[in-house]
């Protein structure tokens, strides 16, 4: 796992690139690489900085330059030595063991028909001397980060938003649209990028630079036509094998010269891996959190340590265990400035301080069970969609009284919360709505007047945009059985949720303590296997992730595996009302985006009272409130903080 940066016939190319190259350290302490050559009339550079992972050696570093083909790579690629083979086989000879080297000889040989053979998480950026052409491309679910900006004939790219801005001497301008779609999800979709001009790449994408400055983008894979596939595949009778493609995926995954670690929750994803892994590799290690006792209980958190120990015990796993106590009015600025863009996710915290505490146990690469919940519908939010279809067929007087008595109920007190109460409004808020709009509403932070009443009333015509563009997302599917509901959800989830949220926060949390993440359910084998299950075999009764528990129960004992779902969460309403209560009346009636109008402050000081009397839980949406200023202040820093959101 690496930073990858270059510039091609960009002004000042050479230094950009050093500065590109340098902000992104923290990805690859493990050395820093450059190349540059002419191109028409400029230059091409690229710059990378390394961790070690595969092949430790020399031979491993980056750029990689070999018979006119120069490669900057970010990833890894876990069927490497079987492309290896067919291409030894073909007459290849290579220098080293590295999959870096794999990817290059397949580019010379395949081209852009190599990208669709790639089993792995990649980014890169690979130039041909010869024709003076540069391909950026990017893997097929964006497990990996890639961003670019282009002017003229000019581009500019790099894993990390934040060094495009440092490149930039912090000239990118602020994207309104980008921000009110991160107010409305708590992040930015992979759609849309926090600066203008600036863009990532989609996932399953590539994009040529060529001399004469034309520029070409391509597709090589469509999550849309993986989940059409595997439709017809339900349809004929198929039934994958669900545990061994997952076995084989983790198998896979532990592909290193390093130490391989995983986290381990105590829920269903990570205990099943960590089995898995287990068996792979005797005694390996495992990281799990805790909260303070006094957080859980006013937060009402499930106690899913216990079932951490219950796993590593039966398993032999060297479990780790951290108590996520943290300052958090430290950590918010340094998560903020990680992140990249505005991410309301607590867990990003989780994420970092566990990766931290395995780096400095020695410990570069951690396996995660993040995707098996979009993919198998495993969200509460699956289940209550499919519940709110039978709620609709309650007599609609009835459904008005249980709304009165449900919006009457407190959802804390001032000693503890009530997660059931949560839940219940929350359900209770999009119920009544047509599918699409109740999907995105059980996931999303307001709804549509709740969102025009929070930002500047100019920007009505933005708020629509943004709806619009969810809307048609979720429309462009090929899944019309109404059967299908429940793989409609997963697809516009492994299209919108897992790369703009989840994969986001991991990859970013995660480098930033140096240490690479893989996540083997987000494999290309497992997601067209999981879209070849049909939506009723995931959700069977009120068992969300039935087909996945089906398969671990080979290996899981069934108290692990039908446990009440677990939270990678964090006691938000208890940090909220105790450590960021200060920092919550200061953003609201003095922060720089109710200063510049972008948010109202009338409707943040309803939300603040609201949620201090404990009738409505606002802690999800002050938390972002906060991430959003903080990333906005370093975003204007140095600027002129009149000229709202565009300086």
């Amino acid at each position: 796992m690496c930073g990858i940066a270059g510039t091609y016939r960009w002004p000042d190319g050479k230094v950009v690139t050093d500065r590109l190259t340098d902000v992104l350290a923290h990805r690859g302490p493990d050395g820093a690489g450059r190349y540059s050559h002419p191109v028409g009339d400029g230059e091409v550079h690229l710059g990378h900085r390394r961790l070690a992972i595969i092949d430790l050696s020399g031979t491993g570093a980056q750029p990689m330059a070999s018979g006119g083909l120069v490669l900057t790579y970010n990833g890894e690629l876990y069927n490497a030595p079987e492309l290896r083979a067919e291409l030894a086989a073909a007459g290849v000879r290579f220098r080293g063991t590295s999959d870096t080297e794999v990817v290059l000889e397949a580019w010379r040989r395949w081209g852009t028909d190599c990208l669709p053979r790639f089993r792995g998480m990649f980014a890169f950026g690979i130039f041909d001397e010869r024709t003076g052409e540069l391909v950026l491309a990017r893997d097929q679910l964006g497990i990996k980060p890639l961003f670019l900006l282009r002017r003229g004939a000019g581009l500019v790219f790099a894993s990390e938003l934040k060094a495009l801005a440092a490149a930039t001497g912090g000239k990118l301008r602020v994207d309104e649209a980008a921000l009110v779609a991160s107010l409305l999800y708590y992040w930015v979709p992979d759609s849309r990028c926090a600066f203008r001009d600036a863009e990532k790449l989609p996932p399953g994408s590539w994009l040529r630079c060529r001399p004469d400055g034309r520029v070409e983008r391509g597709r090589f894979w469509h999550l849309k036509d993986v989940a059409a596939e595997g439709r017809e595949r339900a349809l004929s009778g198929e039934r994958p094998d669900l545990a061994a493609i997952v076995e084989e995926s983790t198998r896979q995954h532990m592909l290193s010269d390093v130490p391989v670690a995983t986290f381990l929750s105590g829920g269903l994803d990570s205990s099943y891996l960590t089995a898995l892994a287990a068996r792979h590799q005797p005694g390996i290690s495992a990281y799990t959190i805790g909260f303070r006792a006094e957080d859980a209980k006013f937060e009402a958190m499930p106690d899913d340590l216990r079932y951490a120990r219950q796993v590593a015990e039966r398993f032999g796993v060297d479990l780790h265990e951290i108590e996520i106590a943290p300052d958090v009015l430290d950590l918010l600025p340094r998560m903020t400035h990680h992140l990249d863009e505005p991410i309301g996710d607590p867990a990003a915290i989780n994420t970092f301080l566990i990766c931290s505490a395995a780096r400095e146990a020695g410990v570069k690469v951690m396996l995660s069970g993040m995707g098996a919940d979009e993919l198998f519908a495993g969200y509460r939010k699956h289940l209550a969609n499919l519940l709110a279809l039978r709620y609709q067929r309650v007599p609609r007087p009835l459904r008005r009284g249980v709304f009165g008595v449900v919006d009457r109920l407190p959802v804390a007190t001032s000693r503890r919360g009530y997660r059931s109460v949560r839940f219940a409004k929350r359900f209770l808020s999009f119920a009544d709505l047509p599918e699409e709009t109740a999907f995105r509403r059980s996931y999303t932070m307001y709804d549509q007047e709740e969102l025009l009443a929070l930002v500047d009333p100019e920007l009505a015509g933005t708020v629509d945009d943004v709806l619009t563009e969810h809307a048609d997302v979720y429309a462009d599917h090929a899944l019309d059985d109404p059967a299908d509901f429940v793989n409609r959800m997963c697809l516009a989830d492994a299209r919108m949720f897992l790369p703009g949220l989840n994969l986001t926060y991991t990859d970013r949390s995660s480098m930033a303590a140096s240490t690479e993440v893989r996540v083997p359910y987000v494999d290309v084998e497992v997601v067209k296997a999981a879209f070849a299950v049909p939506g009723d075999r995931k959700i069977v009764g009120r068992q969300g992730k039935a087909v996945l528990k089906e398969a671990a129960t080979s290996v899981l004992p069934k108290e692990i595996v039908y446990r009440p779902k677990g939270l990678f969460s964090a006691p938000l309403r208890a940090w909220m009302s105790r450590d960021l209560a200060p920092l919550v009346r200061e953003v609201v009636h003095d922060g720089l985006l109710v200063n510049s109008g972008f948010l109202r402050r009338d409707a943040l000081a309803r939300m603040v009272a609201e949620d201090a009397a404990g009738q409505r839980d606002f802690s999800k949406h002050l938390w972002h409130v906060l991430t959003l200023e903080y990333w906005y202040r370093g975003a204007t820093s140095g600027s002129n903080q009149n000229d709202r959101l565009t300086a």
